[in-house]
């Protein structure tokens, strides 16, 4: 379902206002295709896998400040991290 947006301009086909410039279309030129890397199996299994991740829920979570500082000082993506360890405990804890 799309949502109308006052600020959003929808144009007809075919209909382009003056100064706007079509997308280049040279067919003569074939794309090069060469730098795409291979989507091999491993490929395929770690999509397969993303995809069969549970959704997520934004929290308000509160953390010591040296916990936090720690997984801040790995770079980014620590609230991922964070979520990592959270469900290796939580792995660990079904299996005992």
């Amino acid at each position: 379902m799309s949502v109308n947006k006052p600020d959003t301009v929808r144009y007809a086909l075919g209909e382009r206002p003056e100064g706007v410039q079509a997308v280049a279309t040279d067919e003569t030129q074939p794309i090069d295709y060469s730098d795409i890397p291979e989507l091999d199996d491993a490929w395929f299994a770690a999509a397969l896998q993303a995809a069969n991740r549970p959704a997520k829920r934004a929290i308000s979570l509160r953390v010591d400040e040296d916990v936090l500082a720690f997984f801040k000082a790995g770079g980014g993506r620590y609230q991922t991290r964070m979520n990592a360890v959270l469900r290796a405990w939580m792995v660990g804890q079904r299996k005992g």
